[in-house]
């Protein structure tokens, strides 16, 4: 044992959260900082509005709903001051996720609306699960027609209505597949019923955009999609942000619970 718990004076501790620290410091680390990566490539790659600074990163997708366009917090700052700056840089009409590993206090004042706590749950790649069975075909996508299957199984099986009706290239533009992100679909014969996505980034894999057609339910077709995204990257984590209706399907996969993200709507 440590002859003394207290720090030579003078010494700077780390909180876990300085720019310059390994993004590998910490699970939860990891996860912040692969979600704000998630938050700004498809915006980045598109030459759509983005920004990544050393307290928050967002994207701007579109303005037909927030789920195209997300901000995180890359540290434990206070939340007005990202509301206020993300008004500067972006328009404040704008919708958005407002995404944070923090509690945030009452946001309401700034014109955001509480959409929950939701769960951060992480699989550990020295996991051994047995892979989940389908009667759809999973594919990995690789071209144009995939990625268009891909944004309509989301925006008709998640469902996202302020999305509809369905555009191609609304969520997933052509260059996509160019940098770390990955998304496969589920199909029966030639119909898409599921899809999910994979990000790396931060040593970590974000699994998102996971959804399933009621054509589909009951087929593991949940499980299945979101496996392939999961082991896209087998020697790593794998993290994601877990609904209600998605997490006895992350349980079964062996994800576990890390702790509660708080979730803010920016209308």
């Amino acid at each position: 044992m440590a002859s003394s718990i207290l720090p030579p004076e003078g010494e700077q501790l780390a909180t876990g959260w300085e720019p310059d620290l390994s993004p590998t410091d910490s699970l939860v680390r990891q996860a912040v900082l692969a979600h704000a990566s998630w938050s700004t490539d498809a915006a980045r790659r598109t030459g759509r509005p983005w920004y990544d600074g050393a307290v928050w990163a967002g994207g701007i997708l579109g303005e037909r709903g927030p789920i195209t366009n997300w901000i995180v917090p890359k540290q434990p700052v206070d939340p007005a001051e990202v509301i206020a700056a993300v008004d500067e840089v972006f328009l404040p009409h704008v919708p958005y996720l407002f995404v944070s590993a923090w509690p945030t206090g009452d946001l309401r004042q700034h014109g955001l609306s509480l959409a929950g706590h939701p769960p951060l749950m992480v699989r550990l790649p020295q996991t051994s699960t047995p892979p989940p069975t389908t009667d759809l075909e999973i594919r990995q996508v690789t071209d144009a027609t995939g990625l268009a299957d891909a944004e309509r199984a989301l925006i008709e099986g998640y469902p996202l209505p302020e999305l509809q009706p369905f555009q191609a290239g609304t969520l997933y533009a052509a260059n996509f597949l160019d940098g770390p992100s990955t998304a496969w679909v589920g199909y029966d014969g030639e119909e898409p019923l599921a899809t999910s996505a994979a990000h790396n980034a931060a040593g970590l894999t974000v699994v998102e955009n996971v959804a399933v057609l009621p054509a589909a339910r009951g087929r593991g077709a949940g499980a299945a999609i979101t496996w392939a995204a999961t082991n896209h990257h087998s020697t790593q984590p794998a993290a994601l942000i877990a609904s209600d209706a998605g997490q006895p399907i992350y349980h079964r996969l062996d994800y576990l619970r890390l702790e509660r993200w708080t979730v803010w709507v920016h209308p």
